[in-house]
């Protein structure tokens, strides 16, 4: 039976989950972090690597991971927020090939830090495998591979027949393949879980069940919590993505889109000899709805896509996210992937909330004379890229000039989304409009007329 609403990695993470005690006073810091998932906790960690005489405090509305990073399809990818094309259409060509070098090192880098932290993250290095099942698929593959050739980046990735594809996974109707050797999969909820407790062991504070309600720039700056004013001697970070839209000053900043993903039980030795996949490869299509899929350790399939529509006003209720109506379709396409699967029970079925920026682009900055810096904006690929993201961060704030790359992420947040109705209608056209494209691609390789523009007014 389908546990909707159950999340498998905050399940399976092996930790109580009680909540660490709230801010219970005023209290004053040398940085205070809004937020608890993976930007904060690595703003922080990298902050106390590098000196542990700092004073450093995180406020987590809920318990560390209880967002994004205890909720994702458990991918550490080389793949950054922006398509490799749009890198270097908006930034050139060097920035563009710098980003995806770094983005392919902080991988090796979490790797280390695991290690070394004695985090148990099941940390699998198996690379990127993308299968085409259209020919619309097929052509964006082979474009993405060409833009990575031209660029001195296709090293560690190739181009797959659809023979070459099924020798290493049995997916249905594949035209084709993109295997990378760089990534790997993970368990979000162990990586960040432990991750708090490294924070602590390096003597910083996390302060859970404990909501910010407003944040005041300035020097010093100040968060105002539900616990107390935290004052913050060398700046405040804002770490919260899609929840920071729950604070009035910060409400257009980015967009709350939601993503689902499904569970089976786990396969037993003949299912898997069926489907292959003994890379473990982080498995995926050029689907606009977006195919993500992870082997997990104990041996499920995991299955994620786009799911709710955007709600009005940026609204993020959990209740929207345990719908059970919003995973028949994705229970459906994963069992078309996998035929052999069709009997397979699913056990846990869950949603999360991601940052959307207006202009699609990650944003790490920090303004001394606001006392505010900021990690946010990965538009769903922040597992690997919020490390990057938070030693930035962590090297602007403390003045570490080998912690602070020369990449395009760092620039001050973007413009603003619309404000309301008219950002409703917008993301509501985006949605249907990519839902429509994709049924029309699979049926039979035809366009809508309007694709063009909504490939436009997307950000992502």
């Amino acid at each position: 039976m389908t546990d909707y609403g159950a999340i498998y990695w905050l399940d399976d993470c092996g930790d109580e989950l009680a909540r660490r005690p709230a801010l219970a006073a005023d209290e004053t810091v040398d940085v205070a972090i809004l937020g608890g998932g993976f930007s904060g906790l690595w703003t922080a960690y990298f902050l106390l690597r590098a000196n542990p005489g700092l004073q450093v405090a995180v406020i987590e509305r809920h318990f560390c991971g209880y967002g994004a990073s205890g909720r994702n399809g458990g991918w550490c990818s080389p793949r950054y927020p922006m398509l490799i094309d749009e890198l270097e259409k908006h930034f050139g060509a060097e920035a563009a090939r710098a980003t995806i070098r770094a983005q392919q090192a902080i991988i090796d880098d979490i790797g280390q830090i695991i290690i070394e932290e004695g985090i148990d993250a099941h940390f699998t290095p198996g690379g990127m495998l993308s299968v085409a099942r259209t020919q619309r698929q097929l052509a964006a593959l082979k474009a993405t591979y060409a833009g990575y050739a031209r660029l001195g980046l296709a090293d560690d990735t190739r181009l797959l027949s659809a023979e070459e594809s099924g020798a290493l996974i049995k997916v249905s109707r594949v035209l084709g393949g993109m295997k990378t050797t760089s990534g790997a999969s993970i368990h979000p909820a162990r990586l960040v879980r432990g991750l708090a407790r490294a924070v602590e062991r390096r003597g910083g504070r996390i302060y859970e069940g404990c909501e910010v309600t407003k944040v005041r720039p300035g020097q010093p700056a100040m968060l105002e919590t539900t616990g107390g004013v935290i004052t913050a001697r060398r700046g405040v970070v804002l770490a919260g993505e899609a929840y920071l839209s729950g604070i009035p000053a910060y409400h257009r900043q980015l967009l709350p889109m939601s993503s689902m993903i499904v569970a089976t039980a786990p396969l037993d030795a003949a299912t898997w000899d069926a489907i292959g996949w003994q890379g473990h490869e982080s498995l995926s299509s050029g689907a606009y709805t977006k195919d993500y899929q992870t082997r997990t350790r104990d041996g499920r399939i995991l299955f994620g896509s786009r799911g709710a529509p955007y709600l009005f006003g940026s609204a993020m209720p959990e209740s929207a996210l345990a719908d059970a109506a919003l995973y028949g379709p994705i229970i459906e396409n994963l069992r078309a992937w996998f035929p052999v699967l069709n009997d397979v029970p699913i056990t846990h079925a869950w949603g999360g909330y991601l940052g959307v920026p207006r202009d699609g682009m990650p944003s790490v900055h920090f303004d001394p004379a606001r006392g505010i810096g900021n990690a946010f904006g990965y538009t769903g690929r922040g597992v690997a890229t919020t490390a990057l993201a938070g030693r930035a961060l962590a090297g602007l704030i403390a003045g570490i000039p080998e912690y602070v790359p020369d990449l395009p992420m760092l620039h001050a947040p973007g413009p603003q989304w619309e404000a309301e109705p008219l950002r409703w209608i917008g993301v509501r056209y985006i949605q249907n409009a990519f839902a429509r494209i994709d049924a029309a691609d699979f049926r039979d390789g035809s366009v809508p007329v309007d694709a063009k523009l909504a490939k436009t007014l997307a950000p992502i």
